[in-house]
């Protein structure tokens, strides 16, 4: 009893607003599941499209992707970052700038990263991705806690370990992933979940696309304070060796997150007053080529990843050049500072990135 006395106070507790005068009232949150930084600041890797073991479709992949030019091939590829938040936002991680974002938890795969993200703790502890429930406290339940935040929290994955990773069943937060059963009385969401029960499911799982239009309607249906939306296919194509498709679907991400954004600043409930921040659980590979596909442990490369963010706090910095070194755990708590709140929880969390929301 003692104990779940504490774990309430850890996550009631603390509901306190930090600072009044930030104008972010929402945050949506979205993940490129081991999309590397290597693409998302230099476009195509031209070693890797030439390969025809990687690129099978080389004339169509190096016609809608390939440009000399470092700055346009990586516009190609991701025109939202690259126009709207290279242009009213944050993007961090360009190695070849000095500027690092980094793991923190020594394993480099998926669970682990997630884990890290949402609870600003890379727990050892935490070294699988098998369906086990995460005793540590997640800052999406956290905010779910808070006064204004009940039942404004939602989830929606395409990878179906992520009820386990956010604790669905402890946490109270909704969290819709892979065919979830969309019980909504809304027809659009009604249609969604028709279709992702009949689609061809090429990675396993629903594709992205069902997993965004899902967080779409839900969105606009159900005006959430706080959204979660993970994308799996980069990691899938990634794993079996298929750069065309991997690139397809980082840029078919990158196109949902622009059509996201579009809807958000039209709604007066979110229009300049909701930050968007994009990251990736995990990098993959590089030094050798063949090892692109791959992460984790052994793979020193896998633990380099990137972040973006644009929002009302955030300052227009576009691409940041100065030589610095941000992690993974910073997020968590980052997330609810935009808020205005401190993410206590009944683990360690590491500080705020402050540049977030520092405007």
């Amino acid at each position: 009893m003692k104990r779940l006395f504490i774990l309430v106070a850890f996550i009631c507790g603390y509901n306190f607003t930090v600072n009044a005068q930030f104008k972010t009232e929402n945050i949506v949150i979205v993940t490129l599941d081991g999309m590397r930084w290597q693409e998302v600041f230099s476009g195509a890797d031209s070693v890797i499209l030439n390969n025809k073991k990687f690129t099978k479709d080389f004339n169509g992949t190096q016609n809608k992707y390939w440009a000399k030019d470092l700055l346009e091939r990586r516009k190609k590829l991701f025109p939202f970052l690259w126009s709207e938040i290279e242009k009213n936002g944050q993007l961090y991680g360009n190695r070849k700038l000095g500027n690092l974002v980094n793991n923190a938890n020594k394993y480099k795969f998926s669970y682990p990263g997630y884990n890290e993200i949402f609870t600003g703790y890379p727990d050892t502890l935490v070294n699988s991705n098998d369906k086990i429930f995460n005793k540590n406290i997640n800052v999406l339940e956290f905010l779910n806690h808070q006064k204004g935040f009940e039942g404004k929290v939602a989830a929606f994955s395409t990878w179906d370990v992520f009820p386990y990773i956010l604790n669905k069943k402890r946490s109270g937060i909704y969290v819709n992933s892979d065919t979830d059963s969309l019980h909504f009385k809304n027809p659009q969401l009604q249609l969604i979940n028709d279709m992702q029960f009949l689609t061809t499911q090429p990675i396993g799982v629903r594709p992205d696309i069902f997993t965004y239009f899902a967080a779409r309607e839900y969105l606009k249906a159900y005006k959430p304070k706080v959204l979660y939306i993970s994308f799996d296919e980069t990691d899938d194509f990634a794993h079996a060796g298929e750069y065309d498709q991997y690139l397809n679907s980082a840029h078919a991400e990158d196109a949902m997150i622009a059509d996201l954004w579009k809807i958000i600043q039209s709604d007066p409930q979110y229009k300049n007053k909701t930050t968007l921040i994009i990251t990736c659980d995990h990098g993959r590979g590089d030094l050798i080529k063949d090892n692109w596909q791959h992460h984790g442990e052994n793979i020193s490369d896998a633990g380099q990843i990137w972040l973006a963010a644009i929002g009302p706090d955030s300052k227009p910095l576009g691409e940041v050049k100065t030589s610095t070194t941000l992690f993974q755990k910073q997020l968590a708590a980052s997330f609810a500072k935009i808020l205005g709140f401190d993410f206590v929880a009944n683990h360690p969390v590491a500080e705020p990135i402050k540049s977030l929301y520092t405007n």
